[in-house]
This record gives structure tokens, sequence and C-alpha cells, in this order.
């Protein structure tokens, strides 16, 4: 079975910090993030709550589509949120 990447966004409880990042564990990673296990951006900004994902053919196709995502302003990724998760939900306890 070929391994499975994902593209997600994260955000804080109020939904004013996001962050976008690459993982081939999406569990465990929105997990570390949750539980601030990761020192960094995400441990820094309180970011917890996954908002939005979406699942890659490949490492490359994820690593491409989260620059893509990066590169975008703040308005365009809250519209692709709203696409999938108007409410904002944490889609976590989902996976």
């Amino acid at each position: 079975m070929a391994e499975q990447y994902y593209t997600y966004i994260m955000a804080n409880n109020r939904g004013s910090v996001l962050y976008v990042g690459v993982t081939n564990d999406l569990k465990r990673r929105a997990y570390e993030h949750k539980n601030k296990l990761a020192e960094g951006f995400t441990k820094k900004y309180n970011i917890g709550k996954l908002v939005y994902y979406e699942v890659c053919q490949n490492k490359e196709a994820a690593v491409s589509r989260e620059k893509q995502l990066k590169g975008w302003l703040r308005q365009k990724k809250n519209e692709l949120i709203a696409t999938q998760n108007p409410r904002w939900r944490d889609l976590y306890d989902e996976l």
C-alpha cells in the first residue's frame, strides 16, 4: 500500500493564527500540535485545532501544495477552509 501524505491547516482556538503543514501521519501530527509536543511556532501560538486537510498523491505533491497554501493571502486560506469546514470545527476527532 502506498503511503499517504497530507497537507493540513491548523488554527488557534480563536482562529486568528493559522499554520500550514505537511505530514504522512495526520492523526499523530495533529496530536503533537494539540498537546504541544513539538517546539516552535505551533507551541508558541497555541495552535491545536485541525481545521482543514487534504490527501495528496505523494510527498512531492503534498510539499508543493503546502508551499502553494503558504503563499496565499489569509483571506484565500479562510475561504478554502470555509468550503469544507464552514464552522471551523476541530476535525481531529473525525480522523
